[in-house]
């Protein structure tokens, strides 16, 4: 077996018993003195799915060995489509069926499906019990696994139905990226990516500097990086848990993602593909209010330079920057208007104000937003 190696380690500061650690290391998986903390003597449920469980089930199942009373697997589809009610109900279903208590615990290993899903199964069984996060894809590893957000899918909306349930403890395990597509590795570049554009200028030169190198997935420009993420996110997370303020900055180009998403069919744009064409049109959005000359919440000084590294760096990615063929202004607008973040009848933005720093802007008209995608040419 391969030694365990733990290469950092970051700390999210909660309050109430909440703080956990996220170890980023290598051999994870099937460390039994890693999972014996939240494992041992314990009625265990793990959340996966096929595509997840051919390659690294056995591998955390061998780290488990007999330590837990009980233990169960659930496999979902692999699929966006995991994240809605009947998948959610299979869950309920083998626990209840297996006599599951309030001390049980879940594991969530997979990307970001699995571990909303798995999560919120966890807020919601008998009011809440512990779970673990080991995210298997990138996007899950530097956000989706790190903050407790946990939630499923209305038809109507994305995440719309779900809880704010912290894990216990995040393992980051390197060698599972190695069976990760490019499409999805390239999705979760879109997360990285959005971390320097909302909150430091020297990680996106980083970046554009050293995205061979992670693309390539060398394991020591990839440790650094998701460390990094992970930081932005978990300072985030210590200073605004329930994304009353700061935490809403992570949403830079979500509320347009979201539509796309949405109106696409979930799962047939990834959430990082969606993401991605949706920071550049906050970013054209950003562009367009400082040649509108109009006064925002924050000093704009977003220039077309910036607006031309954003578009650079997410193409070399390998993400998409354009506009679905089939969504005109219209159909964007009937979805972001359902977004979470709006307020009565005002869609809400988080918007450039340079690169490196993100604002959210809550007085941005429908008519502007329609000017802007009418005129999106990249």
């Amino acid at each position: 077996m391969s030694a365990v190696r733990i290469l950092d380690k970051v700390h999210v500061a909660l309050p109430a018993n909440q703080s956990y650690d996220i170890l980023i290391g290598t051999n994870l998986l099937a460390s039994a003195k890693l999972l014996a903390p939240y494992c041992d003597k314990r009625e265990v449920l793990i959340v996966t799915n096929p595509t997840v469980a051919k390659y690294h089930l056995n591998t955390l199942l061998q780290g488990l060995g007999t330590m837990c009373t009980k233990l169960e697997v659930v496999e979902v589809i692999d699929s966006e489509e995991a994240k809605t009610t009947p998948y959610l109900e299979q869950i309920y279903t083998k626990m209840l069926e297996h006599n599951y208590s309030r001390r049980s615990l879940i594991i969530a290993l997979g990307g970001g499906v699995i571990g909303d899903l798995a999560g919120y199964a966890a807020a919601t069984y008998q009011r809440g019990i512990d779970f673990l996060q080991i995210p298997t894809t990138l996007l899950a590893q530097v956000d989706s696994s790190i903050g407790g957000k946990t939630a499923i899918n209305h038809k109507l909306g994305k995440n719309m139905i779900g809880a704010f349930h912290q894990p216990k403890h995040v393992l980051i395990d390197l060698n599972v990226l190695e069976t990760l597509p490019a499409r999805e590795f390239a999705a979760g570049m879109a997360e990285v990516i959005k971390y320097g554009f909302i909150f430091s200028e020297e990680f996106t030169t980083y970046l554009e500097t050293h995205l061979e190198r992670i693309l390539q997935r060398d394991q020591q420009s990839l440790a650094y990086t998701i460390r990094r993420c992970c930081e932005f996110k978990a300072q985030v997370v210590a200073e605004d848990e329930k994304e009353q303020g700061r935490r809403a900055l992570l949403n830079l180009g979500h509320t347009y993602g979201h539509a796309i998403e949405a109106s696409q069919g979930y799962g047939n744009w990834l959430h990082g593909e969606a993401i991605s064409t949706g920071m550049m049109l906050a970013a054209a959005t950003s562009l367009a209010l400082v040649k509108e000359g109009l006064e925002r919440e924050a000093a704009i000084d977003f220039s077309p330079a910036d607006y031309h590294r954003v578009k650079n760096l997410l193409t070399r990615a390998g993400l998409p920057v354009h506009i679905p063929e089939n969504m005109d202004s219209q159909e964007f607008l009937k979805y972001m208007a359902r977004d979470k973040k709006n307020l009565a009848n005002q869609i809400v933005l988080v918007l450039f104000a340079r690169l490196g720093q993100a604002y959210v802007d809550k007085r941005v008209s429908h008519e502007m937003i329609t000017h802007v995608i009418n005129n999106y040419n990249v």
